[in-house]
């Protein structure tokens, strides 16, 4: 008989009470997030202003976003495995400090290739932030109510950064000019940056710690192999799939991209089952709990990145809506999974992460069912709001049970492994979803239609996946 015993019901439901340390800590940790979900979106609506002004064709400006996003996604589940072995909090600030530098470089860029530059220097410190940020708070933050309320908050900021972010670059870009977009950014790392030093603590493996916690200079070694593999492979794959939602899957490039991606991450799974010391435990891989955890993480971030970019050309192509009143429909999905992520940690702690999984993967494709009765008439927008803002109430309870689910039971000197997958998944779930579903929208002879197409395949697929997330997920008596 089928039992579910991921996560057994705790003695009391109450939200655990955080100490001062602790809430700065998490203030900390999640504005350092919150700054890089906004970095996703903020300068989307800016790039035909910032193309006139720095002189990039418009086929240049696909750069601007895949610039970021190829160091961004290809150097996590390095930069996570190197905080395990060598200190998340000094990766975490070099990330942290490198982010901004590049920030203002971007800010000030005086040709495109500064401007590039600046970017490609944002992801790599994105890549550092990302992974380390969230090892540092799964390993604060005993596993347990506490984690799930800390996953919970850090969860909601990410959701909504990339909400501000659509909102805010639109009106930043109308009153200040596309360059506030990335003054944004660096005021925020100035922010965070002093604050970080004194609050988070180290987190030196043992085996790099003598007597009273002093480094000793027998380091485990990083692997090498392993780390040009993974790289390489996710760099090739996140190129092809960022190319490809721009210029479509027929380019030589993008076909190379994707050949290459699949050749090396294959080798990265065959240099690790030699490696005595791999960069990717595939034991872990094989935990239950990491490999369903974060399928069920790439659904929900790849469809409902498609989600939005369909329901953005929908409503100003066929809605006819300005891009702030795009940007107030969004609006209202922000503060709706704002109040998702207050309340997912309780509904984590009342049902366990399997359950609050699976039922916010079936929540999360019957809203977006809901969205095939949209039509051209007026009222659709009413639809589109309560339904899209409904649908990411569900896939915020996703993302915060995915994250608990993979990160539970898993040792403090793997947290940085762990969180690095969950990081990869919400990358390149974020990188995929359009490129595969969303350009069936933009290369059809019927918009309205093309919009139909996408929706019921977006369906299918969350639908699909909770089924076999739920069973994947399920553990029987012996």
């Amino acid at each position: 008989m089928a039992i579910d015993t991921t996560n057994p019901l705790p003695d009391s439901l109450d939200t655990p009470r955080l100490s001062t340390r602790d809430k700065l800590v998490l203030f900390v940790l999640c504005a350092a997030q919150f700054m890089v979900a906004l970095d996703f979106s903020v300068l989307n609506v800016a790039l035909p202003v910032l193309g006139a002004d720095l002189g990039m064709s418009p086929s240049a400006l696909q750069w601007a976003v895949t610039a970021f996003a190829l160091p961004s996604g290809g150097f996590l589940l390095l930069f996570g495995r190197m905080g395990d072995l060598y200190g998340r909090r000094r990766l975490f600030l070099s990330g942290l400090a490198l982010f901004g530098a590049a920030s203002l470089l971007a800010t000030l860029a005086w040709d495109p290739a500064s401007f590039l530059a600046g970017r490609a220097l944002q992801g790599l410190g994105a890549a550092a932030i990302v992974p380390t940020g969230m090892s540092l708070l799964t390993t604060t933050f005993p596993e347990g109510p506490a984690r799930d309320r800390a996953l919970g908050i850090s969860g909601t900021l990410l959701s909504l950064g990339f909400t501000v972010g659509m909102v805010a670059g639109g009106t930043l870009t109308d009153t200040l000019g596309w360059r506030s977009t990335m003054g944004l950014l660096t005021l925020f790392a100035l922010i965070v940056l002093p604050l970080a030093p004194a609050l988070l603590p180290e987190s030196l493996p043992h085996s790099l710690k003598g007597m009273g916690g002093t480094p000793v200079p027998d380091r485990p070694r990083l692997d090498v192999p392993g780390a040009i593999t993974v790289t390489g492979g996710l760099l090739a794959l996140i190129y092809a799939l960022s190319t490809a939602a721009d210029q479509g899957f027929g380019r030589p490039d993008v076909v190379a991209g994707l050949i290459a991606g699949l050749l090396l991450l294959a080798a990265f799974v065959k240099v690790e089952s030699r490696s005595a010391r791999p960069l990717v435990s595939l034991p872990m891989l094989r935990r239950r709990t990491v490999a369903w955890g974060n399928i069920g993480g790439l659904v929900t971030f790849s469809m409902m990145s498609t989600v939005v970019f369909v329901l953005t050309l929908y409503l100003q192509e066929v809605l006819h809506l300005s891009a702030f009143e795009t940007g107030l429909v969004f609006g209202v999905q922000g503060v709706l999974s704002a109040v998702a992520g207050t309340y997912a940690p309780r509904v984590i702690g009342r049902f366990g992460p399997r359950r609050t999984l699976v039922g916010s993967l079936v929540g999360q494709g019957a809203l977006i069912a809901a969205l095939l009765g949209l039509d051209t008439g007026s009222w659709s927008v009413w639809l589109a709001t309560a339904a899209v803002s409904l649908a990411s109430m569900c896939h915020l309870g996703a993302i915060i049970s995915y994250g608990v689910t993979v990160t539970s039971g898993v040792p403090d000197e793997e947290q940085g492994l762990a969180t690095g997958l969950v990081t990869s998944t919400q990358q390149i779930g974020i990188t995929v979803g359009i490129p595969l579903l969303g350009v069936l929208a933009t290369t059809s002879d019927d918009l309205m239609s093309g919009v139909h197409t996408v929706l019921a395949l977006d369906t299918a697929i969350v639908l699909v996946a909770a089924v076999l997330v739920g069973q994947g997920l399920r553990t029987r008596r012996a």
